[in-house]
């Protein structure tokens, strides 16, 4: 594929539509309800283990403020996320789509109470906006700092 070309593989929250570089995607996976581990907040659905790895499990319905309700048939995308791996819960996995650069716009300053620096830009799309996420972005620092801890206490329990 050439460079002015990306690959993304997309993905439903509701009504809205998102999408991943398919270079951070490792794996989708089936639902399968995350180990909870005490102390995180609440769109942090626990860890799952995955290749021997715990791998934390981001509930995006949760994390940005979606309405309703997880449906029937939900699937886990486990990302490549910095150093480690990194798991979101998503309404359904749609496609892998071949994007023109050119086509992605920057991120707004804000969506959906994420800031732009968790978005790598937008793209419109046969009449609607694709969403494309910074997987590497979707956890702060100090975030991570929490999860290792908590995960690290709940392991010990």
């Amino acid at each position: 594929m050439s460079s002015d070309k990306r690959q993304l593989v997309t993905f439903r929250l509701g009504d809205d539509q998102f999408a991943a570089d398919i270079f951070s995607v490792e794996r989708v996976l089936r639902y399968v309800k995350p180990r909870p581990v005490p102390d995180l907040p609440a769109w942090m659905e626990g860890v799952l283990d995955y290749r021997g790895r715990v791998v934390p499990v981001i509930d995006l319905r949760a994390r940005f403020g979606a309405e309703g309700t997880r449906p029937e048939g939900a699937r886990i995308v486990v990302c490549e996320a910095g150093d480690g791996w990194i798991a979101m819960t998503v309404d359904s996995v749609q496609e892998v789509a071949t994007i023109d650069n050119a086509q992605i716009e920057p991120p707004p300053t804000l969506f959906r109470g994420l800031t732009k620096e968790y978005l790598t830009g937008m793209v419109r799309r046969d009449g609607a906006v694709l969403v494309v996420l910074n997987v590497s972005h979707l956890l702060t620092s100090q975030e991570q700092l929490q999860l290792e801890r908590a995960v690290r206490a709940g392991v010990g329990q």
